[in-house]
C-alpha cells in the first residue's frame, strides 16, 4: 500500500484536477494506493472539493484542520496513512516518474539497509530549478546551514518525497516543527538515527505564485531551524 499525502490549503482551483490526475496515474502502476488530502485553514472552497473527491474516488480520503498549518498537515496525513510507503506531493508540485524513480531507491521494512527517505531534489545534479533566482538563493543558504548546522548529507529537503513509513512512524511522532520545517526535521531524525537516505534529481517549474513571500519565509524559517537546534541539541551532527 502506498499512501499519499496532499495538503491543500486554498487549492479550489487546482485540488481536483491534481488529485484526479495523480489517482489515474497511481491507478495505471497498479499498486494499491490511497490519497490523503490535508485541508487546513482554507478559506476557500476547498473543502467542498476535497470532500466531493472524497465521495466520488474510493481511494481518496480527506481530513480538516482549523489553522493553516503545511506541517502539521503532512504530520496528520502521514500518521493517519495504512501503507507501509508514504509519499508526500503538492497539490501544485507532484511527479509520478520521480515516484516510479525513488520506489525503486527506497528500502521498505522495520530495519533498513537502504534508503529509508527518498527526496526529489531541486539542487543534486542533474536536477533542474526553474523558479525565481531569489528562491534559488534561498534555498542554497538554506541547504548550507542544514549541512555544516546539522550534519544533513541531502542537498535538500523541501518538496517531494517517498519514505518508509515502517521505519519512521516514531520519528513522525517525535517532529514538533510546523509550518516550513516538518519534513526538514523528520530527514535530520531520519539520518541522526542512523537510516539512509537518497535523493533523485528533479525538476520544479512554478504553477502559481508561492503562498508566502521570501521577506516572510525567511525570519520565519531562521527562527524556526534555531528553535528545532536547540530540540536536538543532543543529537549527533557532523
Amino acid at each position: 500500500m502506498i499512501s499519499i499525502v496532499m495538503p491543500a490549503y486554498n487549492e479550489a482551483a487546482m485540488l481536483e484536477s491534481s488529485v484526479r490526475d495523480v489517482v489515474e496515474g497511481m491507478r495505471a502502476l497498479g499498486s494499491s494506493f490511497e490519497v490523503h488530502i490535508v485541508e487546513n485553514g482554507s478559506t476557500d472552497g476547498t473543502p467542498a472539493v476535497a470532500a466531493r473527491l472524497a465521495e466520488q474516488i474510493p481511494e481518496v480520503a480527506t481530513h480538516s484542520m482549523r489553522a493553516a498549518d503545511y506541517g502539521e498537515a503532512l504530520r496528520t496525513g502521514l500518521l493517519e496513512a495504512s501503507g507501509d510507503v508514504g509519499v508526500i506531493f503538492d497539490v501544485d508540485y507532484y511527479d509520478l516518474d520521480f515516484l516510479k524513480a525513488a520506489l525503486e531507491l527506497l528500502d521498505v521494512g522495520d530495519s533498513p539497509t537502504g534508503p529509508a527517505i527518498v527526496v526529489g531534489s531541486k539542487r543534486a545534479p542533474g536536477a533542474r530549478d526553474d523558479r525565481s533566482s531569489l528562491r534559488r538563493v534561498a534555498t542554497s543558504v538554506f541547504s548550507g546551514i542544514l549541512r555544516y548546522g546539522f550534519g544533513l548529507t541531502l542537498s535538500d529537503t523541501h518538496g517531494m518525497k517517498v519514505l518508509n513509513l515502517i521505519a519512521l512512524r516514531n520519528a513522525i511522532r517525535a517532529c514538533r516543527s510546523g509550518a516550513d520545517l516538518f519534513d526538514t526535521e523528520l530527514i535530520i531524525r531520519a539520518e541522526h538515527s542512523g537510516l539512509a537516505t537518497a535523493e533523485v534529481p528533479v525538476t520544479v517549474t512554478e504553477l502559481r505564485p508561492s503562498r508566502t513571500s521570501i521577506a516572510r519565509r525567511v525570519p520565519r524559517t531562521l527562527v524556526g531551524l534555531a528553535a528545532l537546534r536547540i530540540r536536538l541539541g543532543g543529537m549527533p551532527s557532523e
